[in-house]
């Protein structure tokens, strides 16, 4: 499992269910935006939200796809684990 700070690839997030710690599902994900700068990685764009994703004020992409900032990732194993209170 990755934790936050540590290096991960992005084909490693890709395609995982994003949850958040009370087990609840947000969607998959579908995409990742980073700073191309310094390799920052901003937010995770979901593929298929789920209705409880979309009870959020999500930001989205330019495509209409909602966008969790990758600060609410907590960690990164199986499911991409995040933390509802850093997305509202």
């Amino acid at each position: 499992m990755v934790t936050k700070g540590e290096r991960v690839q992005s084909k490693n997030i890709l395609g995982k269910t994003v949850v958040s710690k009370a087990g609840k599902t947000f969607g998959i994900v579908g995409d990742i935006i980073f700073e191309t700068k310094t390799g920052e990685l901003i937010y995770i764009v979901l593929k298929n939200p789920t209705p409880y994703a979309m009870n959020f004020d999500l930001q989205k992409d330019e495509k209409g796809r909602l966008q969790i900032p990758f600060s609410a990732v907590v960690a990164i194993g199986d499911y991409v684990l995040v933390a509802e209170e850093d997305i509202l």
